[in-house]
């Protein structure tokens, strides 16, 4: 079944007018007919099912048969500080980490980010948000992964909530699993993962981030590109947590 995330203000009086970004996906991209069910979001935890019954060149509209909870959603809140890179690999973590269960991005700009200008990623967030916003379509996701603005690592470090932590690679004592370890498995758990740029942290970015109570865990004895550790430690934090 087809998914659509819609503003609240399409849904009322008992049907959906769909966007006509939307409407044109289902037209003339999906080429969906009236009498079609489709799985339609508010992003404010609710779904509905509804049957398409009117489609015209630019307009959709469906009926509203059944409201209930949004399915799909971790327990946890994992908000995913990652550094930028080039743009197929910065949009890549967007995409699949979104699939995997991050609730939030946090754009992050290090000493040794490929990208160092903040206009630039402003310049590039309704792209992301369309990025993040499909991936949680096709993923199944009850809500939409919220996109926050660019951040410098001094910046970054100091928003983090609840269970902080970073990934470094010459990190030798302690594993991803051993500072998870305490952490409940419920909807008030909160996590921040820090993922480092291409060149990696440096000495005084983790010093920096230490202080700010951010904790620096391994990932394994081999080195991962940083789109495999974002993607990897994303999976392993909400497998870990919701066991």
């Amino acid at each position: 079944m087809h998914r659509f995330f819609v503003p609240p203000a399409c849904i009322q009086s008992g049907q959906v007018v769909f966007p006509p970004e939307t409407a044109h996906q289902i037209i003339h991209v999906l080429r969906l007919r009236s009498g079609e069910r489709l799985c339609v979001l508010d992003n404010l935890g609710n779904q509905y099912a509804v049957d398409l019954v009117e489609t015209g060149q630019k307009t959709a509209v469906g009926k509203i048969l059944e409201q209930q909870p949004a399915q799909g959603e971790p327990l946890l809140h994992l908000a995913l500080y990652l550094c930028l890179a080039q743009r197929e690999k910065f949009e890549w973590m967007l995409q699949k980490c979104t699939e995997t269960g991050a609730a939030t991005f946090i754009p992050v700009i290090s000493s040794r980010s490929l990208v160092q200008n903040v206009a630039e990623t402003n310049k590039k967030t309704n792209r992301w948000e369309k990025i993040i916003q499909e991936a949680a379509e096709q993923s199944g996701r009850g809500r939409i992964p919220e996109l926050k603005p660019a951040a410098s690592l001094a910046q970054a470090v100091l928003q983090g909530q609840g269970k902080k932590i970073m990934l470094w690679e010459q990190e030798r004592s302690t594993t991803l699993r051993q500072a998870l370890s305490g952490v409940p498995a419920n909807h008030s758990a909160e996590i921040a993962l820090l993922v480092g740029p291409e060149g990696g942290f440096s000495e005084e970015e983790v010093q920096l981030s230490r202080k700010s109570g951010w904790q620096p865990v391994s990932l394994g004895p081999r080195i991962l590109r940083m789109e495999t550790a974002a993607i990897v430690a994303t999976a392993l934090v909400i497998y870990e947590l919701e066991k």
